[in-house]
C-alpha cells in the first residue's frame, strides 16, 4: 500500500508540467516570473542576391523572373568584337535563338542588358538559356555559359 501511495505521488508529481517560477513583489504588485524564460531572437531574412553565373567569357550574369515567361538577363562580357548569341531549349528543342551585344569588345569586359520571352511547350520540360561566343573560323559554339531559367 505505501509503494501504491509513494508511485502515485511521484507520478503526480512527474507529470506537473508547471513550470519552476517564483514570485516577486514590484511596487506593491505580485508578480509571478518563471525560472526558464525563453528568448526568441528575430532572425534579419537574408540578403537574397541573384545567383550570378561565370565562365571564362561571361561573368556577373543574372537572371531575373520579371513575369511568367519574360526574364531579364544582364551581366558582362569579354567577347570578340563584343557579338555573343544566346538560345534557349527544352533538353529536346532550340524554342529561340537571339544575339546581343556588350558595349565593348575584348580584351575589355563590356555589359549587356536585355530581356526574353518564351514560354514551355511541355509542362515538365526545364527551360535552359545558353549564352556562347560564336566561332569565327567555323561558326561553332564556344564558351558555352548554360542557365536553368525554370
Amino acid at each position: 500500500m505505501r509503494w501504491a501511495i509513494l508511485l502515485s505521488a511521484f507520478l503526480l508529481l512527474a507529470c506537473n508540467k508547471k513550470e519552476n517560477q517564483r514570485t516577486t513583489i514590484m511596487n506593491d504588485t505580485l508578480i509571478t516570473i518563471p525560472e526558464t524564460i525563453k528568448v526568441v531572437k528575430k532572425t534579419k531574412p537574408e540578403n537574397l542576391l541573384p545567383k550570378q553565373y561565370f565562365n571564362e567569357r561571361f561573368k556577373e550574369v543574372t537572371v531575373e523572373r520579371i513575369d511568367e515567361n519574360k526574364f531579364r538577363v544582364r551581366g558582362k562580357g569579354q567577347i570578340f568584337e563584343a557579338n555573343f548569341n544566346w538560345i534557349i531549349e527544352d533538353g529536346h528543342d532550340e524554342l529561340k535563338k537571339g544575339f546581343q551585344m556588350t558595349d565593348a569588345g575584348a580584351p575589355e569586359w563590356g555589359k549587356f542588358d536585355f530581356t526574353i520571352t518564351v514560354q514551355k511547350r511541355r509542362e515538365n520540360s526545364e527551360l535552359t538559356l545558353v549564352l556562347f561566343e560564336s566561332s569565327a573560323k567555323d561558326g561553332s559554339r564556344q564558351h558555352e555559359l548554360p542557365i536553368i531559367l525554370f
